[in-house]
């Protein structure tokens, strides 16, 4: 009768043995998952903080974006305001200026990408002079695209200002030149 007994006793404490161990592996998972859920909420917590940022971000790229879409409907039309004020002015020239203008509004349409980039290192040296003393990268930047502190808008206007006294500057530059050349060929002239 003894057998019986001490069968009984060891599979009460293989039992108990095994309960305990149950609890501590239960107790070892649960602080196993509760620190992957800790882990887990400062990830969330950090991509729904990246989430935010990109979101401002975008309301930020998208109203530049609007802001420089309204901008070129705008400077869009200036231009075929000024090219309707071209055309109507352009027949009461005489036939030699009228060239000079088809031939300047015609070198107008071709811009080119080195000319852009000339005229926004231009514009940044003009801008850098305004702030007095801002330390502004000069390198130039991709159209459409303006530094801190200067607004888009202005820094179109003063693009296209820069443009037009650029123009101003190669009329009057030929005028004298064409002056220069009537002037020697009186000179001519008079000498035969």
């Amino acid at each position: 009768m003894m057998f019986p007994q001490s069968r009984h006793s060891a599979s009460s404490q293989q039992l108990k043995f095994t309960t305990s161990d149950s609890c501590d592996r239960i107790k070892d998972e649960f602080q196993f998952l509760q620190a992957q859920y800790h882990s887990l909420k400062l990830e969330c917590d950090k991509l729904a903080s990246e989430k935010s940022e990109m979101q401002r971000h975008y309301i930020m790229y998208y109203e530049m974006s609007y802001g420089l879409n309204i901008e070129m409907h705008k400077q869009a039309e200036i231009v075929k305001r000024l090219n309707g004020i071209c055309a109507q002015v352009l027949p009461y020239l005489s036939q030699e200026h009228q060239q000079q203008v088809l031939a300047a509004i015609e070198r107008a349409k071709q811009v080119t990408p080195p000319e852009m980039n000339s005229i926004i290192r231009q514009l940044q040296a003009h801008q850098l002079s305004q702030l007095q003393g801002l330390a502004l990268p000069m390198t130039p930047l991709p159209l459409g695209l303006s530094q801190p502190g200067v607004t888009t808008s202005s820094g179109l206007f003063s693009l296209s200002s820069l443009l037009a006294s650029q123009a101003q500057l190669a009329k009057e530059e030929k005028a004298s030149r064409d002056g220069a050349d009537s002037h020697r060929e009186e000179d001519g002239d008079k000498s035969d």
